[in-house]
């Protein structure tokens, strides 16, 4: 496999991996996740407790000493989600990755990425924890925080993921 464009900030321990489709071009340029200034990812974490003030997407290395860690299903590709190529969703090597690292909770955050780790249509996902686990570990479905989707985005989902992680303690 190719080195990935943005690399996985995965550990032992993890609380929570936040699963996005791919990075965004700014992303890719950037080499850091959730770099385009529209989206809401940074500010959505800090507005849910789960930064204590707003961290730019360059400081996102940080997040591992919280217990979160942030991949990608789709390693080969960047761009908006209709730009990225089917052959690109490894779901096996994600899988392989959360197998390997075991986090407590994995969050997809779209419905789109979702779609493509159940195998199944967005419109036959719901936001929220899902009744079904991954060897495990509980699985999250949150609505995106890209600009192009602000029409469906609503924080509730996100504030209840918060809940149910928890307080990383000191």
């Amino acid at each position: 496999m190719s080195t990935p464009i943005v690399p996985d900030l995965l550990g032992p321990g993890l609380r929570l991996v936040f699963c996005g489709s791919a990075p965004s071009r700014i992303s890719a340029q950037r080499q850091a996740y959730y770099a385009n200034p529209g989206n809401k990812f940074w500010g959505t974490l800090h507005a849910i407790g789960l930064t204590d003030s707003l961290w730019a997407a360059t400081e996102y290395r940080r997040l591992l000493a919280l217990g979160v860690g942030l991949t990608d299903l789709n390693k080969r590709d960047i761009g908006i989600d209709s730009e990225l190529s089917e052959a690109g969703f490894d779901i096996p090597a994600f899988k392989e990755r959360m197998r390997t690292h075991r986090p407590r909770t994995i969050a997809f955050t779209s419905k789109f990425t979702a779609s493509r780790f159940f195998g199944r249509g967005t419109g036959a996902i719901e936001y929220g924890r899902q009744d079904e686990r991954f060897e495990g570990m509980a699985l999250f479905v949150l609505p995106s925080t890209s600009g192009l989707a602000t029409k469906y985005f609503q924080v509730a989902h996100w504030q209840a993921l918060a809940l149910a992680i928890g307080d990383p303690g000191p």
